[in-house]
């Protein structure tokens, strides 16, 4: 499955923190409802069997969708269902070692602080970039903030897409302006509000407005 830069608009890392009654399965239909065009499940506390089982029922609601799929972090259940790719961080399998385990046709997302590993992942096969964390972010203990300046220096520098990920809200989003990002991705932003179809909906006008200036 390629990557294409309008499937990255807005891009939702799913985070079961929030639930609030219901399922990740259902928050995930209203993000996408809502105008998520890209869906990666993260899971960090989760044990395998279930987050296996968990992956397999998000993955079939996407295909419905027709929105990109991915797993974060686990090529090993990436593998295993066959899911649209992966996104790895810095510390994870590099990405010329994902892309020989899960060929040529499946999106590998790299995580990217500094012009060197965006170039360094694009170079190892990676289909786009995460780059972040762009404004205070609690989703991510030991996240720091990264300078817009260095957002726009990595955009300028590599081929492939670049989202901005860390803290943003539609409050924010215009500040991303000219960096020369294709998208946005975001955690509470979505799935941390009461109606996350709305705040999904509401975001993505927001994110597309930005682009379009």
């Amino acid at each position: 499955m390629s990557c294409d830069r309008k499937d990255l608009i807005l891009y939702a890392v799913t985070d079961r923190s929030w639930l609030n009654g219901q399922t990740l399965l259902q928050q995930v239909e209203d993000a996408i409802k809502g105008g998520a065009t890209f869906i990666q499940l993260r899971e960090k506390e989760l044990g395998s069997e279930a987050f296996l089982e968990e992956a397999k029922v998000i993955q079939q609601l996407c295909r419905k969708y027709e929105v990109p799929f991915v797993i974060n972090d686990n090529v090993d259940i990436a593998e295993a269902i066959g899911a649209d790719g992966v996104h790895v961080g810095q510390r994870d399998m590099e990405a010329g070692d994902v892309r020989r385990r899960l060929g040529p046709d499946k999106i590998i997302g790299v995580s990217a602080r500094t012009v060197e590993q965006a170039l360094l992942a694009q170079a190892h096969g990676a289909d786009y970039l995460g780059v972040g964390a762009v404004f205070p972010t609690g989703s991510k203990a030991d996240a720091k903030e990264l300078e817009h300046s260095t957002l726009k220096e990595i955009c300028d520098a590599v081929d492939i897409p670049v989202i901005a990920i860390g803290g943003i809200s539609r409050d924010n989003v215009t500040e991303l302006k000219g960096t020369g990002i294709c998208g946005v991705a975001v955690i509470s932003a979505i799935f941390a509000q009461k109606d996350v179809e709305a705040a999904a909906r509401d975001l993505r006008i927001q994110v597309e407005d930005m682009l379009a200036e």
